[in-house]
């Protein structure tokens, strides 16, 4: 029953060092709306994404090796160039215009379908697989919504396992808890293989939370332990389905347990926050477009799309097709893919899912994937082809409970009735929880396999604990800015 749920958050200090940052918000010089998602040039290879509220800072260290202009730009609207100021301050991006006619002149203008057939054939030559050194800012945001807890009690001779000791339980448990950790380091390797050695990293988030539940488990042990021999077993039912517990197996079983964690208190850490994180950032990589194992099945499956050409654009000084896309049948996917007219590269990808990729209910018990949505963003690396500059991943799940639970003790080595004792309860609990991720490649270099094999990395880094946003965390480093939700997070004493 333990819940706990964490939120982390940081950005570059931006209260009494504003002198000494760059911080921007970007906006359309028209309808005065941030620009999310902004791409921020700090030189050859390396770069910033403005927050979804148009946000981006940069710190002084930063901007004193910054050789040139801090260029800004965002798809449709025209580039613009900034000396290094300080401060805070507002740019603002017109709309480019130009003439269809112009930029896409072509006797045999291509269907939506035929441009979707181009960028399958370019795939390889587009998004080539070498090794490389990227500096990223990783960034998961988990929340939790209870909609439900109520454990029905019906009866139980055991006194202390009363109504309202449930009732107190339902209560403790969190109806809406938030987890947030970041990191910047480096990731060497490709895809499919890499490395990574983080830099710093933290974690926000209500520990407090997890010490009442810590409490409630204690004093259910406890009860457990005066009230059942042990030499009892149980029989626990719900419905039609039942089982048989064994205590003895079960005391054998915590000792294994204990043993384990004395083990992994008296030996370093095989795996912990560095390997977790590896773990999420190849997860979402796994996810990209061009991967076969990608949830993303739009180009492997793409006679089941349904692909409608929109308009044309920019990104950068390149003129884009924009290429809608709407699933045909039992397809999972509606999105926009922004295709490059020279290359046939995919430059942006959104899409989000239009029905829940898994889906499960049966005897009371419930569970939907129900949400699946991001946006992809790429750009060129030094010896041509293109790379990931940012990925942004929203999952989302529903799972329910509405079953009876009947506990029954009983003991053959007792004279008389063998039940021993009872506990009647009917749950209905449901809960939904999001995890979001954020991914931004601020600059990208490639590098030898024997690079690669001497890349290090540090598996016992810990994360700092911050029980509320702290400005000044990330001062010396380029993140991506948060938003105003993660920087109002604070830990209620």
């Amino acid at each position: 029953m333990r819940i706990f749920f964490v939120f982390l958050v940081l950005s570059l200090g931006i209260n009494q060092l504003r002198s000494q940052h760059l911080t921007v918000t970007v906006v359309d010089a028209k309808t005065g709306a941030p620009i999310p998602f902004a791409t921020v040039v700090t030189g050859k290879h390396s770069g910033l994404i403005t927050n979804d509220e148009g946000v981006f800072a940069i710190t002084e260290r930063q901007l004193v090796s910054i050789k040139d202009s801090i260029f800004i730009s965002s798809m449709g609207y025209e580039k613009v160039g900034l000396w290094q100021p300080r401060g805070e301050t507002t740019i603002s991006l017109v709309p480019k215009t130009f003439e269809l006619a112009e930029v896409f002149l072509n006797a045999n203008p291509l269907t939506a379908t035929e441009v979707i057939e181009k960028v399958k054939e370019n795939t390889l030559a587009n998004y080539t697989i070498t090794p490389s050194k990227k500096k990223i800012f990783f960034r998961q945001s988990d929340l939790n919504i209870m909609t439900k807890v109520d454990f029905g009690f019906k009866k139980s001779s055991i006194d202390e396992l009363n109504e309202e000791l449930f009732d107190e339980i339902a209560a403790s448990i969190p109806r809406k808890s938030m987890y947030y950790k970041e990191a910047v380091g480096d990731f060497y390797g490709d895809y499919n293989s890499n490395k990574l050695h983080i830099d710093k990293a933290a974690e926000l988030y209500d520990k407090n939370k997890d010490i009442s539940m810590d409490g409630l488990s204690d004093r259910l042990e406890r009860i457990f332990k005066e009230n059942v021999k042990p030499d009892s077993y149980l029989k626990i039912r719900s419905g039609l389905i039942g089982t048989k517990i064994e205590l003895d197996s079960i005391s054998n079983e915590n000792k294994e347990e204990t043993a384990i964690i004395k083990a992994e208190i008296d030996t370093p850490e095989k795996t912990g926050f560095q390997a977790d994180l590896k773990d999420r950032i190849s997860e979402l990589f796994e996810q990209l477009f061009f991967n076969e194992d990608s949830e993303l099945d739009i180009l492997e499956k793409s006679n089941r799309y349904e692909f409608t050409h929109k308009d044309y654009t920019f990104i950068d000084d390149s003129a884009v097709y924009i290429i809608g896309f709407e699933p045909k049948g039992k397809k999972k996917f509606k999105g926009v893919l922004y295709v490059n007219a020279q290359d046939y590269a995919v430059m942006r990808l959104e899409f989000e899912n239009v029905r829940p990729l898994n889906k499960f209910g049966m005897l009371g018990i419930s569970y939907s994937r129900s949400v699946f949505k991001g946006k992809m963003l790429f750009a060129k690396e030094s010896k041509g082809g293109y790379g990931v500059s940012y990925m942004e991943l929203e999952d989302g799940i529903t799972f329910g409970v509405d079953r009876p639970l009947n506990v029954i003790e009983k003991n053959k080595h007792v004279k008389g009735r063998r039940k021993q004792n009872e506990l009647a309860l009917h749950l209905d609990i449901g809960t939904t929880n999001i995890s979001k991720y954020e991914l931004v490649v601020f600059s990208s270099e490639n590098i030898s396999d024997d690079d690669f094999k001497q890349a290090s990395e540090n598996p016992d880094v810990k994360p700092s604990y911050l029980s509320k946003y702290d400005p000044d965390f990330w001062k010396e480093y380029t993140i991506m800015e948060p938003n105003a939700a993660i920087q109002a997070f604070e830990v209620l004493e």
